[in-house]
């Protein structure tokens, strides 16, 4: 059955399930065209198979379809696009849990665990050469989902060096260092997915860009509120164990603001001890870590709105775009 789009305002929830049933069907036919033990290895990563756990949220895809109603286009006009940033997220995911050392995935083995290290690495690779190949013909398209995948790769290299970095002192990480990180590691690929379906739908490029700096915003609330559920998200939402962050000595935002508060000299003894997590997240709680990460959040949403709302958008679709973006900055998993 085709999903259809409508015009009245909808949940984030609906937004994504029809995106899902119109983009599966696209990206199933993308991956079988791999060589068949790719494809299985690709299918696992996407969570399709009996027994296992529905895949990711697909907010990628769904700002894909997004991007291209909302200059005008129909909704299958961004599929290409939908497409492309769902393998290269899934490419990122299974190089990310490799990197991470990251067991366990949406409750089942990571696919490193399941599969190897080295097959895990070959599928990925094959997922983001098939995502290259999915926009040959899209005019820009390969040259926007490249600046975002060089962004992408910067991110995920600032984020593994912050871990060799003090907590403390001039050489500490910075807010702004973390926002630069955030928004390549995350923002990126979500404003790239907006821009894509603008460029599917016909838009012009100043409209596509104003779009990826929409999403940019929004990538880096997404990862702020993913900090905050990495410390006091709850495991039978999530799927990741209660105070993984903290275990890892991860430089996220709640550690860093709490850091600069009075409080920060009595958590640094705390940070990467793994026993005393909870009293960890407690302390970064008193000293304010989480309120000003959801702060943030909400800044850098006001920041896509802002954008969002200087441009000439379908209605329909920015009504759609706005309840998505604002659903990310405010979530449970």
């Amino acid at each position: 059955m085709t999903a259809v789009f409508r015009a009245e305002r909808v949940t984030a929830a609906h937004v994504l399930d029809e995106a899902r049933e119109l983009v599966r069907p696209a990206l199933g036919e993308a991956v079988a065209g791999l060589h068949p033990w790719l494809a299985e290895m690709a299918a696992y990563s996407f969570g399709w198979g009996e027994g296992a756990e529905a895949g990711g949220k697909g907010v990628r895809q769904a700002l894909a379809l997004l991007g291209a109603r909302a200059v005008g286009a129909g909704a299958a006009a961004g599929v290409p696009g939908a497409v492309a940033v769902e393998l290269v997220h899934a490419f990122s995911l299974l190089h990310d849990d490799i990197m991470d050392g990251d067991e366990t995935r949406r409750r089942r083995p990571a696919l490193w665990k399941a599969y190897g290290t080295g097959p895990a690495v070959l599928a990925g690779d094959a997922l983001f050469a098939l995502a290259v190949g999915t926009l040959a013909e899209v005019p820009g398209g390969v040259r926007l989902l490249s600046g975002a995948l060089a962004d992408l790769m910067r991110g995920q290299a600032d984020d593994l060096l912050f871990a060799s970095r003090p907590w403390t002192g001039p050489e500490a990480v910075t807010p702004e260092e973390y926002r630069v990180m955030a928004e390549g590691k995350t923002g990126a690929l979500l404003g790239c997915a907006l821009a894509l379906g603008a460029l599917l739908g016909g838009a012009p490029r100043p409209v596509a860009d104003a779009l990826d700096r929409a999403g940019r915003h929004a990538g880096v609330a997404f990862q702020l509120a993913d900090d905050v559920l990495g410390i006091w998200g709850r495991p039978e939402v999530t799927g990741k164990p209660v105070g993984g962050d903290l275990r890892e000595g991860k430089r996220t935002y709640p550690v860093l603001a709490a850091l600069a508060s009075p409080d920060g000299s009595r958590l640094r003894p705390l940070l990467g001890a793994p026993d005393r997590t909870a009293q960890a997240a407690a302390l970064i709680e008193a000293a304010g870590g989480r309120a000003a990460a959801l702060s943030e959040a909400r800044a850098h949403m006001a920041a896509a709105r802002t954008l969002l709302d200087g441009l000439p958008l379908e209605p329909g679709a920015a009504g759609e775009l706005h309840t998505l973006l604002d659903s990310l900055a405010e979530r449970e998993r």
